[in-house]
């Protein structure tokens, strides 16, 4: 593999790793917001979990392109290791946004629907 591409690919799973790790960041944060009653914020610092996810998307699909689906790039362990942040970031917003709402449904007395 030429070296400017390995650069390239090195860059790339470094951005997804830095966006997947602000997307955890945020959406924990969240729930510690919600958690204590401040659901404004809590809602934003989803907002940002979800931007956060929407560049780390960004940055594996820049990767899918420069493999050109044909296995030219390799599959290292901080490739598997960025992967592993991704996934982790979203299951987490994921349950973060439910977790939220129960906290903001237990807070106004409401009954689950």
């Amino acid at each position: 593999m030429p070296e400017d591409v390995v650069i390239e690919f090195e860059e790339e799973i470094m951005l997804l790793l830095v966006q997947a790790g602000a997307a955890r960041s945020a959406a924990i944060n969240a729930l510690r917001l919600a958690r204590n009653g401040d659901f404004a914020e809590a809602q934003r610092q989803l907002a940002a979990a979800n931007s956060s996810i929407s560049a780390a998307h960004q940055q594996q699909t820049a990767l899918i392109g420069l493999d050109e689906g044909s296995g030219k790039l390799p599959v290292t362990l901080i490739l598997v290791h960025a992967q592993d942040h991704l996934m982790n970031a979203m299951l987490i917003q994921d349950l973060a946004g439910e977790i939220i709402e129960l906290y903001r449904r237990t807070a106004a007395g409401e009954a689950h629907a």
